[in-house]
C-alpha cells in the first residue's frame, strides 16, 4: 500500500502583522488624537488597506499599502512580530509606486491589536491603528493637523461587516 501525506505549508514570516483592513482616515494633533471636524478628512469613508510580506519573507519587515484608495502609496516598513508594531525608519524617498518613488512615506506608531476592534456585526476584530506623513502632501499645514490617523479592523470575510 502506498499512502500520501501533504505537506505542511505554514504561513509568512509576517502572518501575526499581515492581513486586509478596512479603515478609516482622519486628520490628527501631534498626539495622534482625532482633531473634531477632520473625521474621515477626505469623505473617502472605509478603505481597504493591505499588510503583507515582502519577497524576502523577512520577519522583520513588512509592506503597507493602500492599493491607490488613499495616498497611493506601498511601503516596506519595519515589523516586530512580538509586539505587533511597525513604522517605517526612513528620510529617504521610500515609496514603491510605479511613479511615485520620489515620495517619502513616513508611518509611525502602526499596531495590531488583536480583538481590540469590532466588526459591524458586533463580533470582535484584530484591529490596527498607524500614524502615515507624506514628503509631498502640504495639507497638514495648510490646514492645521500634524498627521494622518489610519484605523480599522481585519477583513472578515462576511458581506455583513463589509
Amino acid at each position: 500500500t502506498v499512502s500520501c501525506s501533504k505537506e505542511d505549508i505554514g504561513g509568512t514570516a509576517t502572518e501575526k502583522v499581515a492581513g486586509q483592513w478596512y479603515v478609516s482616515v482622519d486628520g490628527a494633533d501631534e498626539n495622534g488624537n482625532v482633531i473634531e471636524g477632520f473625521e474621515d478628512i477626505f469623505g473617502l469613508g472605509r478603505i481597504l488597506v493591505l499588510t503583507y510580506n515582502t519577497a524576502a519573507n523577512n520577519p522583520n519587515e513588512m509592506i503597507v499599502d493602500d492599493l491607490g484608495n488613499f495616498w497611493e502609496f506601498k511601503v516596506r516598513v519595519n515589523a516586530d512580530q512580538n509586539a505587533l508594531t511597525f513604522s517605517t525608519n526612513t528620510t529617504e524617498d521610500n515609496n514603491l509606486v510605479d511613479g511615485y518613488e520620489d515620495i517619502n512615506v513616513s508611518i509611525s506608531g502602526g499596531k495590531i491589536l488583536p480583538r481590540a476592534g469590532r466588526q459591524n456585526n458586533g463580533s470582535p476584530a484584530d484591529s490596527i491603528v498607524f500614524y502615515v506623513n507624506f514628503s509631498d502632501d502640504q495639507y497638514p499645514e495648510q490646514y492645521g493637523y500634524a498627521k494622518y490617523k489610519v484605523s480599522g479592523v481585519r477583513y472578515s470575510g462576511l458581506v455583513e461587516n463589509d
